[in-house]
């Protein structure tokens, strides 16, 4: 069981998340808070396994909140969970410490997966944050330590694949289907169509063209 505390300032935001993650078995709301000190305390009081923390909060912003939970608690995993995607924001949330960035867009599917990911030590960057950390690295623009901060929590795989997502992607780039990927990597049926869900959830689109055209776009495969 995950123990999550939210802090959001919005209350139908936070109801909503509340609501969202408190349907999965997995997950325990541990508690709610609207103001970014409000947040620190209840984290370092209640030590929950994971804070959603939104950026924009009153008396400390989730950047700050974040970095005075790690400091306290480095334990405790934050996801970040905002609608903001200016690079700044982006990069100062990963080097306050934080261990994942999903954003408010996402859906309730793809909220739960970063929650469970994170809490798991597996590191989440929402696709459309993605894009932006990849044109910057690309650019060479951001400092070395900022770009480590993310390399070393995310990997080169900033949309959290694993093995053998990868492996499954890759045939899918390369046009097979579900049978003919089970038969390749001598997996179920059953359990292809769950990695190939996955896939198209953590790169947030609906076909299998969608999926090849970022994979090679991205150069994941």
């Amino acid at each position: 069981m995950v123990k999550v505390l939210i802090v959001e300032d919005q209350d139908m935001a936070r109801l909503a998340l509340s609501v969202a993650l408190g349907q999965n078995e997995n997950i325990e709301i541990a508690g709610m808070a609207d103001d970014g000190m409000e947040g620190v305390e209840k984290a370092l009081a209640l030590r929950p396994d994971l804070v959603v923390m939104d950026i924009g909060l009153p008396t400390i912003d989730g950047i700050e909140a974040t970095r005075k939970i790690k400091d306290n608690n480095p334990n405790i995993k934050v996801l970040m969970c905002t609608s903001r995607e200016d690079e700044n924001d982006i990069f100062d949330a990963f080097h306050a410490g934080a261990d994942g960035y999903i954003t408010k867009g996402a859906t309730r599917e793809q909220t739960i997966a970063a929650v469970l990911a994170v809490s798991e030590g597996t590191g989440w960057l929402d696709p459309a944050i993605a894009k932006v950390v990849l044109s910057n690295i690309r650019r060479g623009n951001s400092q070395e330590g900022r770009k480590g901060e993310i390399n070393y929590k995310l990997g080169k795989n900033l949309y959290n694949l694993t093995e053998r997502e990868m492996d499954v992607l890759a045939l899918i780039v390369d046009g097979m289907t579900n049978p003919e990927i089970s038969d390749k990597l001598c997996i179920t049926i059953s359990t292809t169509k769950t990695h190939v869900h996955s896939i198209l959830q953590k790169l947030y689109v609906k076909t299998r063209s969608k999926a090849t055209a970022i994979a090679k776009e991205e150069g994941l495969v």
